[in-house]
């Protein structure tokens, strides 16, 4: 277990150090969040502008960052570690479903220590909360099932440590991100049909007690979710969770259903098994892939066929693979099905690995052929990942829009042109403006107003922090940065011309900065800014 461990970390540690994956802006508000935590005294109890996912990871990078300086390493460093509890508790779980097996449990620590591009990608960099949400829906898997087999054995008067350490996991996980609702939704009706059919054996009393100490912990666990509700009302919440907040489809039901269907299977479903990077349509490692592909779909089969049959099946088995069914309807059923950018598809792999393990060990062949085909999966994968990280820009990027894949490697020289010139406040899009504020310490403030879409599209949505709003709106003082933006170009040309504003101009890698405007002009009063998709 300890070389797998070390083979995980080893492998992000040395992306991290040839700045094979960008500092986007999501990492950056997380970041930020847990600044604002250390120095300011800050409470929040969701990602800034978004009330899906809790604060959690940027209460735990706040930590590392009191320890060790506020640096983007410390943020990934703390994504690491949350993903090797991912593998230890994954290699606990085969332990616990599986017939013991050495071998099995190697199979599938190695395949999560040596993942798809997507999964080493969405654990190395944060989005605020996925590797938080598998490590605890990984736990809440474990507790479930702990308690399934104390009611198969007759031992139901012990569960009662377990299900209150359930309830408060699935408060927890609910607060911290909803995808935890794939692994809780499973859980909790395997645990709820084991209780009935053995319900003959359980006493009343114990009943209440167990169901009472489950929803007290719920409650504690995701307090800060209820807090949340008590402000704000439990109607905005859910339209969050839900994914209805981000609806921007405008077709009709049915075509919506069979976007996200072929978004699930065509795009999620290459994703998932590393055939391509989750950014853009392009075959990884294609001499291995077609072996690649036949081994996924044969190892689901034989998954598939033991399901069925009732001598290999039970109820720890229906868990798991009701994880992946549960995200597949929630993805396909909510607004979250058009965003096939890959971070909804990591619990997938984490679910594989463990059927593959199980899988290959039922494989009528001997040992070093297992371990043969388990090291060409791993090789694939391995050779995905460094096709994609010797490709900068974008290099293993958690943005799938290509207007969004920008070189950040040229932010401190912006970060140094901006203070030399005296430009700290000012107005850009989404995926400038948290960096630059990172990076810079705060010293330099630019608020996303403006649009990044070619097609001038704009959403509120993006202006995530209004305390920075509200200082750039006072500043004396301005400047616009663009990103590879024609329209746009043109649009703040022609408006600076109209209103006879002097200016200059500068390009830096991907970013063109307006500067040294002869008079203060806020985007509102040229029509930009307020403008909804």
């Amino acid at each position: 277990m300890l070389w797998f461990l070390l083979i995980a970390a080893s492998l992000k540690l040395l992306l991290m150090a040839f700045d094979c994956i960008p500092f986007n802006s999501d990492e950056a508000i997380v970041a930020l969040m847990a600044r604002h935590i250390v120095l300011e005294g800050e409470r929040p109890v969701f990602f800034y502008g978004q009330a899906y996912m809790g604060s959690l990871d940027a209460m735990l990078v706040a930590i590392g960052f009191s320890v060790f300086g506020m640096k983007v390493w410390v943020v990934r460093v703390v994504q690491i570690l949350l993903y090797l509890g991912v593998i230890i508790t994954t290699v606990q779980i085969a332990q616990r479903v599986f017939v013991p097996s050495k071998s099995g449990k190697s199979f599938t620590a190695a395949l999560l220590a040596i993942p798809t591009v997507n999964v080493t990608l969405y654990t190395t960099a944060s989005l605020g909360g996925y590797g938080e949400a598998l490590l605890i829906g990984n736990l809440i898997l474990l507790s479930g099932i702990k308690i399934i087999q104390l009611i198969q054995d007759n031992r139901a008067s012990s569960c009662t440590p377990l299900v209150t350490l359930l309830g408060m996991l699935i408060g927890l996980g609910l607060w911290t991100n909803g995808l935890t609702l794939v692994y809780t939704i499973p859980t909790s009706c395997g645990v709820l049909w084991m209780a009935y059919i053995r319900r003959g054996q359980l006493k009343t009393q114990s009943i209440l007690l167990n169901a009472g100490m489950f929803l007290l912990n719920f409650v504690i666990g995701s307090l800060p979710w209820w807090i949340y509700v008590g402000q704000n009302g439990l109607r905005q919440l859910l339209a969050e969770l839900l994914g209805m907040a981000v609806a921007v489809e405008q077709t009709p039901w049915l075509e919506r259903l069979g976007v996200h269907l072929f978004s699930l299977v065509v795009l999620g479903g290459t994703v998932a098994l590393g055939l391509r990077p989750p950014w853009e349509v392009r075959w990884l490692a294609f001499p291995l892939a077609p072996f690649v592909l036949v081994f996924w779909i044969g190892v689901m089969w034989i998954w598939g066929r033991s399901l069925f049959n009732r001598h290999t099946r039970n109820l720890s088995h229906l868990i798991l693979t009701g994880v992946v069914l549960t995200l597949a309807v929630g993805f396909v059923f909510t607004s979250f099905g058009v965003d096939p950018s890959g971070r909804y598809f990591v619990p997938v792999w984490v679910i594989l690995a463990l059927i593959a393990g199980e899988v290959i060990t039922r494989l009528r062949c001997r040992w070093v052929y297992q371990v043969v085909i388990v090291c060409i999966v791993l090789i694939f994968n391995l050779w995905g990942t460094i096709q994609c990280a010797v490709r900068y820009p974008p290099g293993i990027t958690t943005q799938f829009d290509a207007v969004t894949q920008l070189d950040h490697r040229y932010m401190p020289e912006l970060i140094n042109f901006l203070k030399q010139q005296n430009e700290t406040r000012g107005y850009s899009n989404y995926w400038v403006a948290y960096p630059l504020a990172f990076l810079s310490n705060e010293e330099i403030i630019f608020t996303p107003r403006l649009p990044y879409h070619q097609d001038m599209r704009y959403t509120p949505r993006d202006d995530r922090y209004y305390a920075y709003t509200e200082l750039v709106s006072r500043s004396q003082r301005v400047a616009y940065i663009t990103t590879n933006n024609p329209a746009l170009d043109d649009y703040l040309v022609e408006k600076f011309t109209e209103l006879g504003i002097s200016w200059k101009e500068k390009h830096i890698g991907d970013y063109h900065v307006y500067y040294n405007l002869s008079q203060v002009l806020h985007p509102r009063e040229i029509g930009l800014g307020d403008l909804h998709p």
